[in-house]
Protein backbone atom coordinates (compact mmCIF):
# COMPACT_ATOMS: atom_id res chain seq x y z
CA UNK A 1 0.00 0.00 0.00
CA UNK A 2 2.83 2.23 0.33
CA UNK A 3 4.79 2.33 -2.90
CA UNK A 4 1.68 2.75 -4.40
CA UNK A 5 0.77 5.77 -2.11
CA UNK A 6 4.40 6.93 -2.84
CA UNK A 7 3.88 6.19 -7.13
CA UNK A 8 0.84 8.46 -6.65
CA UNK A 9 2.03 11.29 -5.06
CA UNK A 10 5.08 11.61 -7.60
CA UNK A 11 2.99 10.64 -10.49
CA UNK A 12 0.18 12.67 -10.46
CA UNK A 13 2.42 15.96 -9.94
CA UNK A 14 4.40 15.27 -12.61
CA UNK A 15 1.32 14.72 -15.09
CA UNK A 16 0.17 17.37 -13.75
CA UNK A 17 2.77 19.34 -14.75
CA UNK A 18 2.95 18.27 -18.05
CA UNK A 19 -0.79 18.77 -18.92
CA UNK A 20 -0.35 22.29 -17.16
CA UNK A 21 3.05 23.56 -19.48
CA UNK A 22 0.55 21.67 -22.85
CA UNK A 23 -2.67 23.45 -22.29
CA UNK A 24 -0.69 27.06 -21.95
CA UNK A 25 1.71 26.13 -24.39
CA UNK A 26 -1.64 25.23 -26.72
CA UNK A 27 -4.11 27.98 -25.46
CA UNK A 28 -2.17 30.31 -23.32
CA UNK A 29 -1.03 31.06 -19.37
CA UNK A 30 -3.74 33.56 -18.52
CA UNK A 31 -6.62 30.81 -20.35
CA UNK A 32 -5.02 27.44 -18.29
CA UNK A 33 -5.11 29.38 -15.05
CA UNK A 34 -8.46 30.35 -15.93
CA UNK A 35 -9.92 27.11 -16.61
CA UNK A 36 -8.22 25.78 -13.32
CA UNK A 37 -10.46 28.24 -11.11
CA UNK A 38 -13.36 27.88 -13.81
CA UNK A 39 -13.28 24.14 -12.72
CA UNK A 40 -13.35 24.31 -9.02
CA UNK A 41 -15.87 26.82 -9.19
CA UNK A 42 -17.89 24.18 -11.28
CA UNK A 43 -16.71 21.68 -8.93
CA UNK A 44 -18.34 23.05 -5.85
CA UNK A 45 -21.56 23.63 -7.38
CA UNK A 46 -21.63 20.34 -8.53
CA UNK A 47 -20.89 19.10 -5.07
CA UNK A 48 -23.24 21.07 -3.48
CA UNK A 49 -25.87 19.70 -5.67
CA UNK A 50 -25.18 16.53 -5.26
CA UNK A 51 -23.95 16.34 -2.15
CA UNK A 52 -28.06 17.52 -0.70
CA UNK A 53 -28.91 14.59 -2.64
CA UNK A 54 -26.90 12.20 -1.40
CA UNK A 55 -27.58 13.48 2.07
CA UNK A 56 -31.54 13.28 1.56
CA UNK A 57 -31.18 9.83 0.24
CA UNK A 58 -29.05 8.93 3.31
CA UNK A 59 -31.88 10.05 5.99
CA UNK A 60 -34.86 8.60 3.41
CA UNK A 61 -33.65 5.58 3.95
CA UNK A 62 -32.49 5.51 7.81
CA UNK A 63 -36.31 7.05 8.10
CA UNK A 64 -37.40 3.86 6.67
CA UNK A 65 -35.15 1.41 8.58
CA UNK A 66 -32.84 0.00 5.18
CA UNK A 67 -29.19 0.93 5.98
CA UNK A 68 -27.87 3.47 3.43
CA UNK A 69 -24.74 2.02 2.22
CA UNK A 70 -24.37 2.91 -1.17
CA UNK A 71 -25.45 6.13 -0.21
CA UNK A 72 -22.69 6.59 2.37
CA UNK A 73 -19.97 5.69 -0.64
CA UNK A 74 -21.84 7.95 -2.60
CA UNK A 75 -21.17 11.05 -0.13
CA UNK A 76 -17.51 9.68 0.67
CA UNK A 77 -16.60 9.80 -3.40
CA UNK A 78 -18.31 13.02 -3.22
CA UNK A 79 -16.23 14.73 -0.77
CA UNK A 80 -13.12 13.16 -2.59
CA UNK A 81 -14.36 14.39 -5.82
CA UNK A 82 -14.61 17.92 -4.40
CA UNK A 83 -11.18 17.89 -2.50
CA UNK A 84 -9.80 16.63 -6.11
CA UNK A 85 -11.39 19.76 -8.21
CA UNK A 86 -10.06 22.18 -5.84
CA UNK A 87 -6.68 20.64 -5.77
CA UNK A 88 -5.03 22.52 -8.84
CA UNK A 89 -4.53 20.73 -12.14
CA UNK A 90 -6.36 19.29 -14.94
CA UNK A 91 -5.48 15.59 -14.05
CA UNK A 92 -7.32 16.16 -10.38
CA UNK A 93 -10.37 17.69 -12.14
CA UNK A 94 -10.86 14.92 -15.11
CA UNK A 95 -10.81 12.40 -11.74
CA UNK A 96 -13.14 14.44 -9.62
CA UNK A 97 -15.43 15.10 -12.40
CA UNK A 98 -15.47 11.47 -13.41
CA UNK A 99 -16.76 10.62 -9.55
CA UNK A 100 -19.69 13.16 -9.84
CA UNK A 101 -20.86 10.45 -12.63
CA UNK A 102 -23.40 8.47 -10.20
CA UNK A 103 -22.45 5.57 -13.04
CA UNK A 104 -18.74 5.67 -11.84
CA UNK A 105 -19.47 5.68 -8.46
CA UNK A 106 -21.74 2.97 -8.44
CA UNK A 107 -18.95 0.77 -10.31
CA UNK A 108 -16.22 1.70 -7.83
CA UNK A 109 -19.13 0.47 -5.00
CA UNK A 110 -18.95 -2.37 -6.50
CA UNK A 111 -15.51 -3.37 -6.99
CA UNK A 112 -15.09 -2.28 -3.39
CA UNK A 113 -18.16 -4.41 -2.04
CA UNK A 114 -16.97 -7.25 -3.85
CA UNK A 115 -13.09 -6.94 -2.01
CA UNK A 116 -13.85 -5.89 1.13
CA UNK A 117 -15.91 -7.89 3.78
CA UNK A 118 -17.98 -6.43 6.68
CA UNK A 119 -18.88 -8.48 9.08
CA UNK A 120 -21.65 -6.65 11.75
CA UNK A 121 -22.48 -8.07 15.02
CA UNK A 122 -24.81 -6.73 17.38
CA UNK A 123 -24.50 -7.17 20.88
CA UNK A 124 -26.95 -6.36 23.53
CA UNK A 125 -25.01 -5.47 27.20
CA UNK A 126 -27.15 -6.17 29.59
CA UNK A 127 -26.36 -4.12 33.25
CA UNK A 128 -28.32 -5.72 36.07
CA UNK A 129 -28.25 -4.24 39.56
CA UNK A 130 -28.43 -5.30 42.89
CA UNK A 131 -30.74 -2.35 43.71
CA UNK A 132 -34.50 -2.81 43.86
CA UNK A 133 -35.95 -0.59 41.20
CA UNK A 134 -37.89 2.37 42.43
CA UNK A 135 -41.57 2.33 41.59
CA UNK A 136 -43.05 4.75 38.82
CA UNK A 137 -46.28 6.61 39.82
CA UNK A 138 -49.07 7.42 37.37
CA UNK A 139 -47.23 10.28 35.91
CA UNK A 140 -44.32 8.28 34.83
CA UNK A 141 -42.18 9.77 37.61
CA UNK A 142 -39.40 7.77 39.51
CA UNK A 143 -39.14 8.95 42.89
CA UNK A 144 -35.34 9.24 44.54
CA UNK A 145 -34.03 9.18 47.37
CA UNK A 146 -31.33 12.26 48.33
CA UNK A 147 -28.53 9.74 47.90
CA UNK A 148 -29.29 8.19 44.61
CA UNK A 149 -29.44 11.66 42.44
CA UNK A 150 -26.84 13.65 42.13
CA UNK A 151 -26.72 17.87 40.45
CA UNK A 152 -25.45 18.31 37.19
CA UNK A 153 -22.00 18.73 38.29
Amino acid sequence: MGRYLFALFLVVPIIEIAIFVAMGGLIGFWWTMGGVVFTALLGSYLLRLQGFAVWADVQGKMRVGQFPGQSIVDGIMLAIAGALLLTPGFFTDAVGFALFVPQVRYMIFEYMRKRVNIVSASSHTTYSSNQPTQPEDDDGVIELDENKWRDGQ
